[in-house]
């Protein structure tokens, strides 16, 4: 099985160029309704993010009831994920020390899509 995020937001084909400008990758359309993109994949470092247009997916209500979780590699990549999806949405949980020897946020982007951030150091074994 393969789980993928599903996420829906207005202006499909403005919006997914957004998050390629985020996270890089490769952008894949999948349908169109004349020159409205109802469907795309974003393809970043072995992963697909999955995007619909509202006129495609049409949703009831706009809602926090899926959360992106994202682990990334690097400290310097998280912090400008962070400080790009941070940009005209809404801050939940700023980046603090996790427990888990790395850090954690949560931020809501302006498409009102939730997006846990992670990343974890390199554990390092001392000899006893």
């Amino acid at each position: 099985m393969i789980a993928a995020p599903f996420i829906v937001v207005d202006h499909c084909q403005d919006e997914i160029k957004h998050y390629q400008s985020i996270f890089g990758g490769e952008i894949e359309i999948l349908r169109r309704h004349g020159e409205a993109v109802l469907n795309a994949d974003l393809h970043v470092e072995g992963a697909t993010l999955k995007f619909a247009d509202t006129l495609a997916a049409k949703p009831a209500r706009i809602g926090d009831y899926v959360r992106v979780f994202l682990n990334i590699e690097t400290e310097g990549r998280f912090r400008e994920i962070y400080d790009k999806l941070a940009e005209g949405g809404t801050v939940l949980v700023e980046v603090y020390a996790a427990p888990f020897n790395g850090l954690l946020a949560i931020v809501t982007d302006r498409n009102g899509v939730c997006w846990v951030l992670s990343y974890y150091r390199q554990r390092v074994n001392h000899p006893c």
